[in-house]
């Protein structure tokens, strides 16, 4: 769990508190510094490195490193008080310290950058189980399943508005196919690179058995998005949701 709230004051207290609390476990290694090794020393303070990476952004984690190195070398290292370290043994130990720190925070960054990405994942997918049930439940008025995929449209892609039109007979500039890949006037457009076009609306065709029954308009203007492919082929099932609803209405 992370124990900043993303403000620019949290993040800034994390990396304060990642800057201090090295120097306090230091200086409170010091009075048993002639007791207990210098290595034993350098993996309490792997530990501190491990909880700034854990918790804080990659700042942190890089900063508790590089402080744990500075007050180690101060408190623990001879001359003692001095920022100058007399054995080949103790600079290794310094240098290794500083390197694992910030291994220690890129593999911490990693990982929470994966729990990230699996927990969009999951809440993609659950969208379009919940409307799906809506569909096959029958529960919901068409007007208002299309008004429920569009809002997850928008939220799925991170793109500002989204629209429905049953006119499909001028194609829009741009479109998403239904591997998920998006082309611009048939040319294939890299979406991690360059974004959605922000100075068109994109076509996300709504189909049903091979049927076109509609589609939605996505306006992507005022910032430049990067959806994944997952992501895109997420959006073409939510539209083939409507595609189904549309033709059991067509059907009743």
């Amino acid at each position: 769990m992370r124990l900043f709230d993303g403000s620019e004051r949290g993040r800034q207290a994390v990396v304060w508190a990642a800057t201090l609390v090295p120097a306090a476990v230091c200086a409170g290694l010091a009075p048993f510094r002639d007791r207990i090794a210098n290595t034993n020393a350098a993996l309490v303070l792997v530990l501190v490195v491990v909880m700034a990476a854990a918790t804080g952004p990659r700042s942190a984690g890089i900063v508790a490193a590089l402080s744990s190195t500075l007050w180690f070398d101060f408190f623990l290292t001879k001359p003692y008080h001095h920022f100058a370290i007399a054995t080949q043994a103790d600079i290794e130990t310094a240098v290794l310290l500083t390197l694992v720190g910030v291994a220690v925070t890129e593999v911490a960054l990693w990982g929470r950058r994966q729990q990230a990405r699996a927990s969009k994942q999951r809440g993609y997918l659950n969208g379009v189980v919940q409307t799906a049930g809506l569909v096959a439940a029958g529960s919901s008025s068409t007007e208002s399943l299309i008004e429920h995929v569009a809002e997850q449209l928008v939220e799925v892609l991170s793109i500002d508005d989204c629209t429905f039109d049953s006119d499909t007979r001028e194609a829009a500039p741009a479109a998403v196919l239904r591997d998920g890949t998006v082309v611009r006037q048939g040319w294939d457009v890299d979406v991690q690179r360059f974004g959605l076009p922000t100075d068109s609306e994109i076509e996300l065709r709504v189909q049903h058995d091979g049927i076109t029954r509609g589609r939605f308009l996505l306006v992507a203007s005022t910032r430049n998005v990067r959806p994944s492919v997952p992501q895109l082929q997420v959006a073409v099932a939510l539209a083939d949701q409507v595609g189904a609803a549309l033709a059991t209405h067509e059907l009743s």
